[in-house]
């Protein structure tokens, strides 16, 4: 009597530490929130509550443009030009770093190994905290902010940059080899055409992320809408603050829905 595909197929084998790993886990959630400081809820925190409900449901409509003051399309356009700025520096330095950092761009591991290290140590630092250290440096302004986004950058468009150069395909680099060809002309006929579409990709997928940095930078001091944010809640001026979260979610959606259609097309 022959076996169905349903017997045949081997079933998945239980684990036994399952119920261990919830158990932990409920361990770990319950110690966590244990540690949280909780002293009870304010008196005005109802009333606080419903003027940030009132000012997110009814905007402030005249912020939108004001012809003799900064308004929020001015706010938009300055982070706007931030991510742009500091996407557009970083995409130009990494490459250098992501053939450094490739194995099979390299003569050994060793120089491969230290340029992944270098790339590494260039990300640690969050853009937050590079924001903070070129304000010192240069001042607050779209400056700071322009150079923290690309110097982080930086570390994480290069090791997507060099991933993308090491699962490159060796067979027209061979055949560029065996006709005579210059290391320069291998790196223009046979390497960059294949991760071309990878590099942009990734490049519209960094720029997505920065532009939601630069609308966090501002708070600090960075540039960008940011800085009217927080000065808007620090004033308590909801209806301020309703208008601008609105123009950062159309914002960021639009730029989302755009760099998703031509990511689809490149890849």
């Amino acid at each position: 009597m022959t076996k169905s595909w349903s017997e045949m197929i081997p079933k998945p084998k239980k684990n036994r530490y399952r119920l261990l790993i919830y158990i932990a886990l409920i361990l770990i959630y319950v110690w966590a929130f244990a540690g949280i400081p909780y002293s009870g809820i304010k008196e005005t925190a109802g009333q606080v509550s419903k003027s940030i409900l009132a000012g997110l449901f009814s905007p402030d409509w005249g912020y939108v443009y004001l012809p003799d003051g900064e308004d929020l399309l001015r706010g938009l356009l300055d982070t706007l030009a931030i991510s742009i700025l500091g996407t557009f520096i970083s995409t130009i330095i990494c490459i250098p770093f992501a053939f450094w950092s490739a194995v099979n761009m390299s003569r050994g591991k060793v120089i491969s190994g230290s340029g992944k290290i270098l790339l590494s140590l260039i990300r640690t630092f969050p853009e937050v905290v590079m924001a903070i250290l070129f304000i010192k440096a240069v001042g607050p302004g779209s400056f700071a902010g322009v150079l923290a986004l690309g110097l982080h950058s930086v570390g994480m468009l290069g090791k997507l940059f060099a991933d993308e150069v090491e699962n490159i395909d060796n067979g027209p680099l061979e055949a560029l080899m065996a006709v005579g060809a210059s290391r320069l002309q291998i790196l223009w006929f046979a390497v960059i055409p294949q991760v071309l579409p990878g590099f942009l990709s990734y490049t519209l997928y960094r720029f997505e992320l920065n532009l939601r940095s630069a609308t966090i930078l501002g708070i600090i001091g960075a540039g960008g809408i940011g800085t009217p944010l927080i000065f808007a809640l620090s004033t308590r001026n909801w209806d301020r603050v309703g208008i601008i979260l609105l123009g950062i979610i159309v914002m960021i959606t639009t730029i989302d829905l755009i760099s998703g259609t031509l990511r689809k097309k490149l890849v």
